[in-house]
């Protein structure tokens, strides 16, 4: 699973990244500071189990604070996009490329207009965000349709005399945007396409190409800057223009600040929480102080948490519909080091116990016997479908 940032410059997407996986990526207020893509390790959060059965987990990876389990998942932040990216401008034909492995998109704008098209600062307020919204959309779009149609006449020819299925084809042609010939299916019954793909106009492939680029790039938007004066009316704005889109309030400034005070130990703030205490004031100057009470009262107060890990949950949880299974024993709860629920796994939305036990190891799968319900001690098999947050025993032959 991959998640790909995206933005147009200096919108805060390597500050929202830095934060999320608190790498050290250079942040700074020009465009294209971000060349070549930064890939790091960010965290999404779930209620650990291990409180369940009395007990304090030691994750192999991730961590674990106050019995909240945070997973590692991939983040990639790849180079501002801006108009007309799909044509070269920018830099964006690579950028655009770098995206083709990415699950999910989180689309990371400046909500309070203070930048231009192309990430230059302008007054506070005098550009509409809306813009970058539809302008991403365009370029994605556009970067959609020029892959579908390099060589469209040769390629139609050739499903139309050879008798191939135009899924079939297609699904080859996008196989590394993640397309699938299911997919392509459902899009061409949805749009109610001509039954020869001959007969594919331009308006057609448009429309082929919106719709898979929904489908194969899902996108969340983080309306960043979200503190600063005349956000929250814009906010709400794109909120009601953009009813299909998840918009989040955040601030990926603050989000930074917190966790790097509660990596120093001044604070000891969880990420995605709405509270945090100060643990030794005396410690820091007046500016940081005064800076960590903004942040308290008009980030976390107002809108309940600095966005950041929202939007990571919901790309996880809610778009991909991943869910979180651990591995453990009815008898033992430890590995042979002694560490108590080390693992911790993601996968898709209806995994059975079979699939858990190929994730674990090919072997595993190879012989599989029968699993056990850790929580409830019941035996199941092979086809029982997983459910979030449970802890399953894999029994095999070998």
């Amino acid at each position: 699973m991959l998640i790909g940032l995206v933005g147009k410059p200096s919108a805060g997407k390597s500050t929202f990244f830095r934060a999320a996986t608190l790498a050290e990526a250079e942040i700074a207020n020009y465009p294209f500071t971000t060349i070549k893509p930064n890939s790091g390790v960010g965290y999404v959060k779930i209620e650990c189990v291990d409180k369940e059965f009395g007990k304090q987990c030691n994750p192999r990876t991730g961590y674990c604070l106050n019995h909240v389990r945070f997973v590692p998942v991939q983040i990639l932040d790849v180079a501002g996009l801006v108009p007309e990216a799909h044509l070269g401008k920018g830099r964006g034909n690579q950028f655009l490329d770098d995206l083709r492995q990415a699950d999910v998109l989180i689309h990371v704008i400046d909500v309070s207009g203070s930048l231009n098209a192309h990430g230059e600062p302008v007054d506070i307020g005098s550009y509409d965000p809306a813009k970058d919204v539809e302008f991403l959309e365009v370029e994605l779009d556009m970067w959609y349709l020029s892959i579908i149609t390099k060589g469209w006449e040769k390629f139609a020819r050739t499903v139309q005399q050879e008798g191939v299925q135009v899924q079939k084809a297609l699904a080859k042609q996008l196989s590394g945007l993640g397309g699938t010939e299911e997919m392509i299916a459902e899009a061409k019954t949805k749009l109610q396409l001509p039954t020869s793909v001959m007969q594919w106009n331009e308006q057609h492939l448009k429309q082929l190409a919106t719709e898979l680029r929904k489908r194969t790039k899902p996108m969340i938007i983080a309306a960043n800057k979200i503190d600063v004066r005349g956000a929250k009316e814009n906010y709400e704005r794109l909120v009601k223009q953009f009813p299909h889109y998840k918009i989040v309030p955040c601030s990926a400034e603050s989000e930074l600040a917190l966790r790097e005070a509660a990596k120093a130990g001044f604070t000891n703030y969880v990420a995605g929480e709405n509270h945090f205490e100060i643990l030794h004031p005396e410690k820091l100057n007046e500016n940081q102080v005064k800076a960590l009470e903004f942040i308290k009262k008009n980030i976390l107060e107002k809108h309940g948490s600095t966005g950041v890990q929202d939007v990571l949950d919901y790309a996880v949880f809610t778009v991909l519909k991943y869910i979180a299974i651990f591995p453990g024993g009815v008898n033992k709860l430890e590995d042979q080091h002694g560490n108590c629920l080390p693992d911790c796994f993601l996968l898709r939305e209806g995994s059975t116990a079979l699939d858990f036990a190929y994730k674990l190891h090919t072997d595993f799968g190879k012989n599989f016997i029968r699993a056990i319900d850790v929580k409830t001690k019941r035996t199941v098999g092979k086809e029982h479908m997983l459910k979030h947050r449970d802890v399953m025993e894999i029994v095999t032959s070998k």
